[in-house]
């Protein structure tokens, strides 16, 4: 079995590190010979002349090496307020009805450090009583009919409308609904196979976009070599993403980002999976999956211990349903008591609604954001779904509705908005859907 550039990527970090320590260790012996030279001049003797360097600028020079080696090589200017980001994972879903469930009981590994390795920080810095923001969308597809628009109009096309509310969070998400890759095997038995070109991904990072779900039903259309070529071009872009791996540690690992003082951990789950092999495990590749809660459960508890934030992004449901069946009650809920400060939904391609719970949220589908367009009017209706969130874990929601025309979305107008908002507080039983779009729990 062929493995992922991420693999040689651990690879490259390790030879990066033991450049360090030698490097270091050099400049600790330079130092030691700038001591005895400074003693020697102290005493009023005259250093000898007999080696390589001699004096204060030379000794200054010397010193150049470990200045290099101290910079971070990963190290980039930001993009607005948001820093390029170097890619990492984790997963979690949850599908009504597996018929070959197979949970693994094994805990999600977890770190005793409150920052652990592979933290990114788009907006490091901030006052502790700062708020952060999140802002989240449904399914990118970046794929299909949408790839034929971007190239005949720009790779940036279905964000232009969307842009400015995507770029002023902290931090953006949302589900990736295709391999990124020219390679692979297309699956049998499938009546949709995606694929998009890497060329896509530069413009949605400058749309604003930081971390994306890969466990989906979409994943695995090309196999797992679509699914390493996918996070190769994910890396290469600084987006992050989680859900998928090399096995079942890898998928459920979560991503961890730093911003305004908070480390948020996100992790990605399906509950829809076309086959039982698409499942990650010891030894195999594939996706976070749910249909079994217990291994999502174990690595939401794991993320919380060194998170103030925990985001689980969930692909489930069924397909054109405007409300949530009751698995995606229950798991969303299950979620919620093990930590999760947000559970957000996909995969219905239509909106549901939200839930209030035990303080936390649940956003159970956000629908298509960037996608094919379909005969069902519903599917073009999206939004962006912000959440300004303290340190101790309380967010505050408002959903932004937009209207997807020839997959772009764009803020609808007021009349069609209040409409959408209207209907989206119908269907979320413990929460009202204001007029201005925030989400607020019924008291």
């Amino acid at each position: 079995m062929s493995y992922s550039r991420s693999r040689t990527h651990e690879k490259k970090k390790a030879r990066r590190s033991r450049r360090v320590r030698q490097l270091a260790l050099l400049n600790v012996f330079l130092l030691v010979l700038i001591a005895v030279a400074a003693i020697w001049l102290l005493n009023g003797r005259e250093f000898p002349r007999t080696g390589t360097a001699a004096g204060p600028g030379a000794a200054t020079h010397a010193s150049e090496p470990g200045a290099s080696a101290s910079a971070d090589p990963s190290a980039s200017a930001p993009r607005g307020s948001k820093a390029p980001a170097s890619s990492g994972s984790a997963s979690g879903d949850s599908a009504s009805g597996d018929p070959n469930s197979d949970a693994s009981s094994s805990d999600a590994s977890s770190s005793d450090h409150p920052l652990p390795s592979g933290t990114d920080q788009p907006n490091a810095g901030g006052e502790d009583g700062d708020k952060l923001t999140l802002a989240f969308v449904g399914d990118l597809l970046p794929a299909g009919s949408v790839a034929g628009l971007m190239r005949k109009n720009g790779f940036d096309y279905p964000y232009r409308e969307a842009r400015s509310l995507l770029e002023s969070a902290d931090i953006t998400a949302g589900n990736l609904e295709s391999p990124i890759t020219d390679r692979g095997t297309p699956e049998d038995d499938k009546q949709y196979l995606f694929r998009g070109p890497a060329e896509a991904l530069p413009a949605l990072k400058e749309a604003g976009f930081d971390v994306l779900n890969l466990a989906n039903n979409h994943t695995l259309d090309y196999g797992w070599v679509g699914l390493q070529d996918t996070m190769d071009a994910l890396d290469d872009q600084g987006l992050r993403h989680m859900g998928a791996g090399i096995d079942d540690q890898k998928a459920f690992t979560p991503v961890y980002v730093e911003a305004k003082g908070m480390t948020v951990a996100f992790l990605g789950v399906t509950n829809v999976v076309p086959k039982v092999s698409w499942k990650a495990d010891r030894q195999h590749p594939g996706v976070a999956e749910i249909y079994n809660a217990t291994r999502a459960i174990a690595a939401v508890k794991a993320a919380k211990e060194n998170a103030d934030l925990v985001v689980v992004m969930v692909h489930w449901g069924v397909e054109k349903k405007d409300t949530p069946i009751n698995d995606q009650v229950v798991k969303g809920r299950q979620l919620i008591d093990a930590g999760a400060d947000l559970v957000i939904g996909s995969h219905p391609h239509v909106l549901q609604g939200f839930e209030s719970y035990n303080g936390k949220w649940i956003a159970y589908s956000l629908g298509n954001f960037v996608f094919n367009t379909t005969a069902s009017p519903k599917t073009s209706e999206t939004g962006v779904l912000t959440a300004s969130c303290a340190k101790g874990g309380g967010c505050d929601l408002q959903f932004h509705p937009m209207l997807a025309r020839n997959s772009q979305p764009a803020p609808m107008d007021e009349t069609a908005g209040q409409t959408l908002l209207s209907r989206l507080a119908a269907v979320s039983a413990t929460v009202n859907v204001e007029e201005n779009g925030d989400i607020v729990e019924k008291r």
